[in-house]
């Protein structure tokens, strides 16, 4: 029997997967298609590094590994829901609530001392951060809004903030001794085996990293960022911020970068309150407390330090002497330097541009925002989207074009700060890297502190992703740009390896171009407002940027999506859009039974699983299947049967109730499979006939209390319960 396997993930979209999966396995098992489950959520991947410590009952399997491994075949067919990204705080929280239901997972070890506690940490550094993704990314990626929903978008246009030429909203960024800045790159002559080391100024070799195995024809980057240089600009941002009266914010991506982007987080925290690091920091050094996990963990530790009380009154004058900040949320006091994964940068930064350039003060109101984004590599496509708004206005959704992205991902591609290739320097000296003959390929200078970090990108993925790229402008015909900087040395090499790959594609009347990322931005920016559509070509984080800035521009979300991994060995991976305000919705139906949560992009990413899968099957239904679920996904935005905004409307559940009736008659109705239509009918008739009473069935649970037995690791039964409350569906579904 064919295969899709759905994810198992994390918060919100695991909720709705408890009421939407069954709807989905019913409907497969009746073209031939079955569908299973693998856990990837974070409590999956932490148990599933510590068996020898958990019952026979309680091990879970590695299904992240099983997945990496099924990804490289031609039979894979997965269907992966956002997850979440850990940071210190959220992994800490989430091996807490796993000791409370009764797993015996150690704590996660500030300071790696013991072997037990090295062990504890390499496990748990296994496991947070955006430990998913490069595992499972085996192709590159196809991200684009459907049709059906951009139609829906320009015929319902989202509420955008009106702009003003005054408006005082920047981006602020270091320009030098940066990410960007410092960058030297080379390309690998043959495989090979590569050493990370450093040496101290004393001449003392320490190896930071013993084996990085390397291919033929493979960039490999190094860089640093300068500590001094950071702390300097912080602290003249800080000033900045106050003297020109706007809010100050740093914009990170501390879950992607799990290792660079919290340091430097941390950072911020100490440039804020100086005084309170100057008379404190050792105290709260020797408690464990780091500033890297942010002011929200600071101030959670200060109940059991004798200096708690002056440590919060010296919060609070910090508070009082800075510039106003920026808040995650006014109303219970969490500021943007609380956690550091609560302002992620792909998602704030497009939500600044959509409200005005505003973000949200201590007083409730919105304001003008200084954005720093400490390093240059990227922080001019903000900079030129505000400028852009400054001078135009806000977007008109009902209007405006699109840009797609064709992102460079696979094989772990330009994976930055998020792996074991970025190190703090322990202490003044060189770090180098150096190949199997010992020859020295890239070396930098440092002082102790710096951040430093390596990344590779092979070469397969790069061919690929030109070939993708050829392939998307050719099937749309619109022009297809590549966001590469010669300036910056890992860009030039790509340069390089596009301008040598294009030929191998047949580009005739196409239009392909390669410009730096903020002119490359001005461009489509001008095409946008024209209602005209252009292709950005990407490499890995800033499609992860651009993925959210133009969809949340042009959709208001970027949840919306169609994301598409063409898998470089002929399998598919089918992405679900992004689940950045999925606490807040776990919140909510925790609080009052509702679950906002839309599940648009688990249809998108549904429908072409099983398009991929007739294909590679031959499997007729599949393809009848996909047909019907596009035409009633396009009903179902027709009709507006997302979530609605407030509670006494239909919620997530509701959602997929209507999104099972429309797929039921659109199966009934159509004439490419009367099996499959005969076995809808009776069905399809029957969901329409009891709409009323499901519909009262699955609102009526809504304004009270509800029990899922667990954040991080639901309780099944419970989580089931809450999410399936209407008896008539579920007996529909089960007699089907």
């Amino acid at each position: 029997m064919a295969k899709i396997i759905y994810t198992h993930t994390d918060e919100a979209p695991l909720l709705a997967t408890y009421s939407f999966l069954p709807i989905i396995a019913a409907y497969a098992a009746k073209a031939g298609v079955e569908v299973e489950t693998r856990d990837i959520s974070l409590a999956g991947r932490i148990l599933a590094q510590f068996p020898d410590r958990l019952t026979e009952e309680q091990r879970v399997d590695d299904a992240l590994a099983e997945l990496g491994e099924l990804a490289t075949k031609p039979e894979a067919n997965i269907i992966k829901l956002p997850n979440i990204s850990a940071s210190v705080p959220q992994l800490k929280a989430a091996i807490k609530e796993l000791q409370e239901q009764g797993f015996d997972i150690p704590d996660f070890p500030e300071s790696a001392d013991t072997d037990e506690d090295k062990a504890a940490r390499a496990a748990y550094d296994k496991v947070k951060g955006s430990a998913v993704n490069p595992v499972l990314r085996e192709g590159n990626s196809d991200r684009r809004a459907p049709l059906s929903v951009k139609n829906y978008a320009k015929a319902h246009p989202h509420r955008m903030g009106a702009w003003t030429a005054d408006s005082k909203t920047n981006v602020a960024t270091m320009g030098k001794d940066d990410f960007f800045s410092n960058e030297k790159s080379v390309v690998i002559a043959q495989d090979d085996t590569l050493r990370i080391e450093h040496e101290a100024a004393d001449g003392t070799v320490t190896v930071l990293k013993e084996s990085v195995p390397v291919l033929a024809g493979e960039v490999v980057d190094g860089t640093f960022m300068n500590v001094a240089a950071l702390r300097r600009f912080l602290t003249e941002q800080i000033a900045r911020a106050k003297a020109d009266d706007v809010l100050f914010s740093v914009h990170l991506k501390a879950t992607m970068m799990k290792v660079s982007d919290p340091i430097i987080f941390g950072h911020a925290v100490q440039a804020f309150f100086p005084t309170l690091f100057e008379q404190y920091g050792e105290q709260l050094a020797a408690a464990g407390i780091s500033p890297n996990d942010g002011l929200g963990a600071l101030l959670n530790a200060t109940a059991s330090l004798p200096e708690g009380d002056a440590i919060k009154a010296a919060v609070e004058q910090g508070l009082a002497d800075g510039p106003t900040m920026a808040m995650v949320d006014s109303d219970k006091g969490i500021t943007n330097l609380h956690v550091p994964s609560d302002v992620i940068i792909d998602a704030s930064m497009p939500a600044m541009i959509r409200s005005s350039g505003h973000m949200w003060g201590p007083d409730g109101n919105e304001a003008d925002t200084l954005a720093v984004i400490p390093d240059s590599s990227y922080a001019g496509v903000y900079q030129v989207v505000l400028d852009d708004c400054r001078a135009h206005g806000a977007f008109d959704p009902s209007t405006m074009g699109s840009v797609p992205n064709v992102g460079l991902m696979a094989k772990a591609a330009e994976e930055y700060g998020s792996h074991d290739k970025t190190f703090e320097a322990p202490a003044a000296g060189t770090i180098r890297v150096v190949d199997g003959s010992g020859t020295t390929l890239i070396e930098h200078t440092v002082e102790p502190g710096d951040i430093w970090r390596a990344c590779q990108t092979k070469d397969a993925p790069i061919r690929d992703w030109v070939k993708l790229a050829v392939t998307r402008a050719r099937a749309t015909g619109s022009p297809a740009v590549f966001w590469l900087d010669e300036a910056r040395a890992h860009d030039a090499n790509l340069i390089a390896k596009v301008k040598e790959y294009l030929p191998e594609h047949d580009t005739e009347g196409l239009t392909i171009e390669i410009m730096k990322p903020a002119d490359a931005t001005a461009y489509s920016l001008e095409r946008i407002r024209r209602g005209e559509d252009t292709i950005s070509v990407t490499g890995n984080v800033l499609r992860d940027y651009n993925t959210d800035l133009f969809p949340i521009l042009e959709l208001g979300t970027s949840a919306k999506m169609l994301s598409v991994v063409p898998l470089m060995n002929g399998g598919g991976l089918f992405e679900t859009g992004a689940g950045g305000s999925a606490p807040k919705h776990v919140q909510q139906l925790v609080k009052e039974n509702y679950l906002r949560w839309d599940s648009l992009g688990e249809f998108f990413a549904l429908a072409a699983s099983l398009d991929h899968l007739s294909d590679y099957a031959d499997n007729k239904g599949a393809k009848v299947l996909a047909a019907t679920l596009d035409k009633a996904t396009e009903t179902f935005l027709n009709e507006d049967k997302s979530p609605t905004r407030k509670i006494g409307g239909i919620d997530n559940r509701g959602s997929h109730f209507y999104l099972a009736l429309y797929w039921a008659q659109e199966i009934a109705a159509q004439t490419e499979d009367p099996a499959l239509a005969a076995v809808f009918k009776p069905f399809a008739e029957s969901l329409a006939a009891d709409e009323e009473k499901i519909v009262s069935e699955l609102n009526g649970v809504q304004g009270g209390p509800a029990d899922i037995g667990g954040y991080f690791r639901p309780d099944d039964a419970k989580a089931e319960q809450v999410m399936r409350p209407s008896t008539t569906l579920n007996e529909a579904l089960a007699a089907l």
